[in-house]
């Protein structure tokens, strides 16, 4: 088994498991690697370090008692930002109902209570998201990775 770092041209880095360096190449050629974030087909390798089992190096539960929770600091891996918005964006796909192109007028029917409220997200164009902004209803432009919205393998 192969495990590479990739790239898209965002420089959303993602891991790719792989059974040989062809696979990787074919996989590639084929189309079906994509960037997990953006969706983007064009990937490349990036530097990949061995991977050592370093457990027995890390202090015990009890040593870190007291601890500051983790949090999103300036100097945070962009990594572990990339893992945060992509746990964010499939709790988001599990919440809500996918109402498509219908999402303009259905949160404006909820908005004036002529539809049952609920969670939901589908497509606007830019000048429907501006109408509803100006008529009061709260939108979030949100645009969700694939990765979201489909199981990863």
């Amino acid at each position: 088994m192969k495990v590479l770092d990739l790239l898209c041209p965002l420089d959303h880095a993602f891991e790719g498991w792989f059974a040989s360096e062809e696979d990787f190449h074919d996989q590639l050629a084929r189309g079906l690697i994509q960037c997990p974030m953006c969706g983007s087909a064009q990937v490349r390798k990036g530097l990949s370090a061995p991977r050592l089992n370093l457990r027995s190096a890390l202090p015990d539960a009890g040593d870190r008692q007291g601890a500051e929770p983790a949090g999103f600091a300036a100097d945070t891996p962009p990594q572990a930002l990339q893992a945060a918005w992509l746990a964010l964006a499939r709790e988001i796909v599990a919440n809500t109902e996918d109402v498509g192109s219908q999402f303009a007028s259905l949160a404006r029917r909820m908005h004036h209570g002529e539809a049952q409220p609920r969670g939901i997200r589908g497509q606007a164009t830019p000048q429907e998201t501006a109408d509803l902004l100006n008529e009061g209803i709260a939108v979030l432009p949100l645009p969700l990775p694939l990765a979201a919205k489909e199981p990863l393998q």
